[in-house]
């Protein structure tokens, strides 16, 4: 089975992680923190997205870095030409998430 995910809901996953920019993190690292998450919350997006909110509204001055590193991040571990890659491509911005 998978999930189809766009970008930003990949990101925002991303976003509720531990992992930092600067640790410059693998595509491969980047990947297994997303999936790691998405376990941990049942496969609910909306978790993750409620606590991408909670953080805009607590920490305003340090969401929109952290969310453009999380964009850039996805962007990179998950290239449309991937060849590790598996699932179908329904736009330019939307990714099969193996579940």
């Amino acid at each position: 089975m998978s999930t189809t995910m766009s970008t930003s809901e990949l990101a925002q996953i991303l976003f509720t992680t531990p992992l930092q920019a600067s640790a410059s993190p693998s595509s491969a690292q980047v990947r297994a923190a997303i999936d790691d998450r998405l376990a941990a919350c049942g496969m609910d997006c909306g978790t993750c997205v409620a606590a991408v909110a909670q953080e805009a509204g607590d920490h305003p001055e340090a969401y929109a870095a952290r969310m453009r590193w999380a964009l850039n991040a996805v962007t990179a571990a998950y290239p449309i030409d991937s060849a590790d890659y598996v699932g179908t491509f329904a736009s330019a911005d939307t990714f099969a998430i193996a579940a």
